[in-house]
């Protein structure tokens, strides 16, 4: 039987943001220990839900694993602000990204887990020469920072492209994970855990649906995890 720990990671976007510590200590009560922190430029892609000093004071209330998704085009600034509040994982995008082993090097260093994020359409071959370098990566399943349109689906090609992952990660030798976020719902969670994927950004689909409390969905999510897994297992042997 396949030991397979998945680490939910809730986007704190989709939290109450004029309420932001009686937001994390729900999240906590709940038994969650990671946090999704999505830093945006404003010009990468066309949002910006939080401000660096908001993840200061973030870092002051909790010791929750801090997991940050830059999604900018000055890199090397945003990475550097994230190693001096002292998170656990920074994760930047590979698009946007020219001196990409300067990095990893810089985040590694600061002791913190390396994360590369894929937009949806870039093809896993981008990480040919860096994979072994990656403690996660990250798939998008829909465009960076649209997340608020509700007509932006999840890709048609979201569970292929975990599964392509996975098995790269697999014949490497790796012990890379691998994070999806976007539309990464009720409904689409146990084909992703099967496909490959180990760490879940939960967002207004999962962890934040309207109408259950925030336990309520963690068990469900539970549910659908495990559910995953045990399809994971029968179609692995």
């Amino acid at each position: 039987m396949q030991d397979k720990t998945i680490t939910i990671s809730p986007s704190i976007m989709c939290a109450d943001l004029l309420n932001l510590e009686k937001s994390v200590r729900e999240i906590e009560s709940a038994g969650i220990d990671t946090l999704h922190i999505d830093i945006i430029d404003g010009s990468f892609s066309p949002s910006m839900p939080l401000g660096i000093d908001t993840v200061k004071q973030l870092r002051k209330i909790t010791n929750m694993n801090f997991d940050v998704h830059i999604m900018a085009n000055d890199n090397e600034f945003f990475i550097q602000e994230m190693i001096d509040i002292g998170v656990e994982q920074i994760t930047f995008h590979i698009e946007s990204s020219v001196h990409i082993d300067r990095y990893i090097n810089l985040i590694r260093n600061s002791g913190a887990k390396v994360g590369i994020a894929l937009n949806p359409a870039t093809p896993l071959s981008a990480l040919d020469y860096v994979l072994p370098q990656c403690d996660t990566v990250l798939l998008m399943l829909i465009n960076p920072g649209f997340a608020t349109d509700k007509a932006e689906k999840q890709i048609a090609y979201a569970v292929k492209k975990v599964r392509d992952l996975h098995q790269t990660i697999q014949e490497a030798g790796l012990k890379t994970r691998i994070e999806v976020d976007g539309r990464v719902s009720l409904d689409t969670i146990p084909a992703l855990v099967e496909a490959g994927a180990d760490f879940l950004v939960a967002g207004s689909t999962s962890l934040f649906v309207k109408g259950n409390s925030l336990a309520e969905n963690k068990q469900i999510m539970d549910k659908k995890i495990s559910e995953g897994i045990s399809l994971g297992e029968a179609v692995r042997g």
